[in-house]
């Protein structure tokens, strides 16, 4: 990447809702892997981006037929996966962020890991809280994460949570806040149980009080789908975009002067309260 382009205030991010098959092997992991690859090269091709983001678990299907199958399925960050799209990264000079089930020492997580665009690991994020209701069955076979994961695209300083992660609005203000991410990518794996209805909602919602874009990225299918990318306001010409269910291929801008022009006009940030916990909860104040 060249140096004008590092410092660029605009970063290109491809958004991919992939329709994502019966994958429960390492022989169907890889081939969807290869296929996926192609996908991905035709429509960087069509129009080159700084940061290309896959779903949660974007490696195999969600399913507890997959999930007895860890022992085969799961991956080292540097397996398989990293194999196929850090060469995709090499050879668009781009960021690839991809699910996989990763096997640890002992235990199995739910990770994104961002290829760089030399092709080599960028650093990797677990999900931190196991999702156990409605189509979800993680603590059943997950482990929960134990670290952040925080990184440069070009001008913008990009972080990822994971599904589950966001409805923890503390999660998010710490990596804004306290880490100044201005991008977050949130892959998922919504199915259309009862937490459906709220996602939409909360996604927007992480990313005006946080005044950032949001990202939230699901698989495809009719029982998926409808990904969302959030802009740090709604109004003044800035609105959500939502997908559909089929698979799609869509790119996005993060424009740090977008960002600086909503924060000088609702300056939050300046308003907030260095602590809420003092504050006293009878209504007797002076």
């Amino acid at each position: 990447m060249s140096e004008t382009r590092a410092r660029a205030p605009r970063v290109r991010v491809l958004a991919c809702q992939l329709a994502i098959p019966q994958v429960d092997s390492a022989k169907s992991r890889d081939a969807h892997l290869s296929k996926t690859a192609e996908k991905i090269a035709r429509a960087l091709d069509a129009q080159p981006a700084d940061l290309v983001v896959l779903p949660e678990l974007s490696s195999m299907s969600y399913s507890r037929h997959a999930f007895d199958r860890l022992g085969e399925l799961a991956e080292t960050p540097d397996g398989p996966s990293a194999e196929v799209f850090g060469a995709l990264a090499a050879r668009y000079r781009t960021h690839v962020a991809f699910g996989i089930a990763r096997a640890g020492k002992k235990r199995v997580y739910i990770s994104h890991v961002v290829m760089g665009p030399d092709g080599r690991r960028v650093g990797f994020y677990d999900k931190l809280h196991m999702a156990q209701f409605g189509a979800s069955m993680e603590k059943d076979y997950f482990s929960p994460g134990e670290h952040l994961l925080i990184f440069k695209v070009g001008s913008v300083t990009v972080s990822i949570v994971i599904c589950y992660d966001f409805r923890f609005p503390d999660l998010a203000a710490t990596l804004c806040r306290d880490h100044g991410v201005r991008l977050v990518i949130h892959p998922v794996a919504f199915w259309r149980d009862g937490s459906f209805p709220s996602w939409h909602h909360l996604a927007i919602a992480r990313a005006v009080e946080n005044q950032v874009y949001f990202l939230s990225l699901n698989r495809a299918g009719e029982t998926y789908g409808e990904s969302v990318w959030c802009p740090p306001w709604v109004g003044d010409g800035l609105e959500p975009e939502r997908f559909g269910t089929e698979e799609a291929f869509r790119h996005f801008i993060v424009d740090n002067g977008v960002i600086e022009r909503i924060r000088n006009e609702y300056p939050f940030a300046k308003d907030r309260l260095a602590d809420y916990r003092g504050l006293g909860a009878n209504g007797a104040g002076g």
